[in-house]
C-alpha cells in the first residue's frame, strides 16, 4: 500500500508505521487521519503481523492537530465537525480495537490528539525530554474524542488534572499518572523497544488477541458501537461552534489572549 504521511517497513511478524510530516512536527490533518486507521485497519487483517510499532519521523511523536486544519475546523458547520469529529474517534478506535499488539515510541512531543493515539496503544514507551499536554480548554474546547481513551487509561482523577489546567507535563510525570508505561534516554529506546517486541513474541498471537478481548471486556470498553463515540463526536463539533470555541481559536491565531485569559 502506498501512504503519502506514513511510511511503512514490514519485518518478520512485526510493522513499524512512521507518523512522516516531520516538516510540520507530524501534526494530524485529514490525510494522516485517514491514512493512520487504513493501515491500522489493514495490518490487523493481516495473519502475518503479531506486532505494530508506531513512531513519529522527525523532532517529535506528534504536536497534534495541524494548523490548516485548525483553521479550516474553525469554519466547519455543526455537521461538517461531526464528521469530521467522527473520523478522528475512528482513528483511535481502530488502534484500541486492535488485536495485535501495538507499541508507540514517542519523543519531543505529544500534545492534543496525539495523546489519544498514545491512549489506545498497548505500550508506551517515551524518551525522556518528551513534554506532554491536553492543551484543548485553552483554545475553548475540550478533548472529547480522546477522552473515552484516556479516561479508560489513566482515570478520572488524573485525567482531572491534565485536561482541566491544560498544562505541559513531562515524562517522568505522564509515567506516573500511568500515560506511558516506561521513560528512557534516546539511546535506550531501541533496546526497549526490542524487549517488549520479545515479550510479545513469546506469546501466542492468538492468546494475544483475546487477551485484549478480556481487558476490553471487563473494563466495559468492548464495544465498538458504544454511544460513548458518537456522543463525544457530537461535543466537539458543538464546542468548535460555540463562542468560546471560535474565540479561542482566533486568539490562537491573532497570538493574543483569549477574553476569557486577563
Amino acid at each position: 500500500m502506498d501512504f503519502q504521511t506514513l511510511k511503512i517497513q514490514l519485518g518478520e511478524s512485526m510493522a513499524w508505521v512512521n507518523l512522516d510530516r516531520p516538516e510540520v512536527r507530524n501534526a494530524l490533518n485529514p490525510e494522516l487521519i485517514r491514512e493512520l486507521t487504513e493501515v491500522f485497519d489493514w495490518l490487523n487483517s493481516r495473519d502475518d503481523i503479531r506486532v505494530i510499532i508506531l513512531k513519529g519521523n522527525g523532532k517529535c511523536f506528534c504536536a497534534g492537530a495541524d494548523l490548516e486544519y485548525m483553521k479550516d475546523m474553525a469554519g466547519y458547520s455543526y455537521n461538517q465537525n461531526v464528521a469530521d469529529a467522527e473520523k478522528l474517534s475512528k482513528l483511535f478506535q481502530t488502534i484500541y480495537f486492535c488485536n495485535k499488539a501495538v507499541i508507540v515510541d514517542v519523543h519531543g512531543a505529544c500534545i492534543g490528539g496525539a495523546n489519544g493515539i498514545i491512549a489506545a496503544a498497548d505500550v508506551v514507551i517515551a524518551e525522556k525530554e518528551t513534554k506532554f499536554a491536553f492543551s484543548e480548554v485553552r483554545l475553548g474546547i475540550t478533548p472529547a474524542t480522546i477522552s473515552p481513551f484516556v479516561v479508560q487509561k489513566i482515570g478520572n482523577t488524573a485525567a482531572k488534572e491534565l485536561m482541566l489546567t491544560g498544562r505541559r507535563f513531562g515524562a517522568e510525570e505522564a509515567k506516573a499518572f500511568h500515560l506511558v508505561n516506561v521513560v528512557v534516554s534516546e539511546a535506550e529506546m531501541i533496546d526497549t523497544e526490542r524487549q517488549y517486541i520479545e515479550h510479545f513474541m513469546h506469546a501466542s498471537p492468538e492468546a494475544i488477541a483475546e487477551c485484549k478481548n478480556l481487558l476490553r471486556m471487563v473494563t466495559c470498553t468492548d464495544d465498538r458501537f458504544n454511544p460513548i463515540f458518537m456522543q463525544t463526536s457530537m461535543a466537539i463539533a458543538n464546542q468548535r461552534i460555540s463562542k468560546a470555541g471560535q474565540e479561542g481559536m482566533a486568539a490562537f491565531f491573532e497570538k493574543r489572549k483569549p477574553e476569557w485569559d486577563k
